[in-house]
């Protein structure tokens, strides 16, 4: 009986181990080579980290034309668009609670990034 549980549980084990195998195949082959674009990574600099005292600084070496803050839920809790786009700016928040924190930065040129932050209580 024993020996028989054991073939039953190894050939479900291959099975399964092989349907996986060919849905990540099916699903890689399905990715449009031509689509895909490589840009340059943008430097991004953000400080103090953690943030403290509800503000820190962004600095790039593009022109942002979007920043945006969201919580780990998806809320937003800070939102700038730039008429004039600039490659500098300090952002305060109006009381964030300890925690981690999404920025999503968007270029000039179209595209985005998105970086995490730690917000943490002021000493």
């Amino acid at each position: 009986m024993r020996k028989s549980l054991l073939i039953v549980c190894a050939l479900l084990l291959a099975f399964s181990a092989h349907a996986q195998k060919d849905t990540i195949l099916l699903v890689d082959r399905t990715i449009p080579r031509a689509d895909i674009r490589e840009t340059p990574a943008a430097s991004i600099n953000i400080y103090p980290v953690p943030v403290r005292d509800n503000n820190f600084t962004i600095r790039t070496d593009r022109e942002m034309s979007l920043v945006k803050v969201t919580n780990m839920i998806g809320q937003d809790i800070y939102r700038a668009q730039y008429r004039n786009p600039l490659s500098y700016t300090h952002i305060i928040l109006e009381n964030p609670t300890r925690g981690i924190y999404l920025v999503t930065i968007a270029f000039t040129d179209g595209t985005r990034v998105v970086k995490k932050i730690m917000i943490d209580n002021p000493l």
